[in-house]
């Protein structure tokens, strides 16, 4: 089993970035998948989640409006279009299966 994210890196408050999850090992379909992140100092907070018919979609308070989670279950991927970022964005993003499998993270920093 492999969840790979990408996608990250460095974008100045009020841009966007899209970071995606490369899955593999298991049925992506049979998966609800979810976006979380963990920033420096802060504790682990979950930012977004898709169940696996892709009907239920669900936002951390934090990032409802900004953020839009999709699937492409073809393609096995995880999606998160993040828009009008904000420091507060700054972190680790980590997708995740069912909270089952997680991938290793890719570093967001929103910094002018």
């Amino acid at each position: 089993v492999q969840l790979a994210e990408s996608g990250g890196g460095l974008a100045q408050p009020g841009g966007s970035l899209r970071l995606s999850c490369a899955a593999s090992g298991f049925i992506f379909g049979d998966y609800s998948m979810s976006w979380a992140r963990q920033a420096p100092g802060k504790g682990f907070e979950w930012v977004a989640a898709i169940k696996d018919d892709g009907d239920e979609i669900f936002y951390g308070d934090s990032v409802k409006g900004r953020f839009t989670i999709s699937r492409d279950d073809a393609e096995s991927t995880l999606y998160l279009q993040m828009n009008n970022l904000e420091p507060e964005d700054t972190g680790v993003y980590l997708c995740n299966a069912r909270g089952v499998y997680w991938g290793q993270g890719t570093q967001v920093t929103v910094s002018s």
